[in-house]
């Protein structure tokens, strides 16, 4: 899930990863980091943006980019950190990907 000038990419092991906000022009890269749990719901632990890149909706792309995997890949999510929280409350429509 791409925007003008930010490309998120997926790094990911077995059992945690996190997504990259690349922005155009800038070497500071945003981050959602998540866990797995045994039950193979993923647990959404930090979303950092450094202050370079802020303000431009970084943060939200990220969590995006979480759901989508989640629809796609038939995981559900643990809004562990309070940003993905706010997130959820934001979007009724993704309560269904909740744990």
């Amino acid at each position: 899930m791409d925007a003008p000038g930010v490309r998120i990419t997926r790094h990911d092991s077995a059992s945690s990863g996190e997504y990259h906000a690349h922005v155009s022009g800038s070497e500071a890269v945003g981050r959602l980091t998540w866990v797995t749990r045994s039950d193979g719901a993923r647990v959404a632990e930090h979303t950092l943006v450094p202050r370079e890149i802020g303000g431009r909706g970084i943060a939200g792309l990220l969590v995006k980019e979480l759901v989508a995997d989640a629809r796609e890949q038939d995981f559900r999510i643990v809004p562990q950190c309070s940003y993905v929280a706010a997130k959820f409350d934001e979007h009724p429509e993704w309560a269904d990907l909740l744990a």
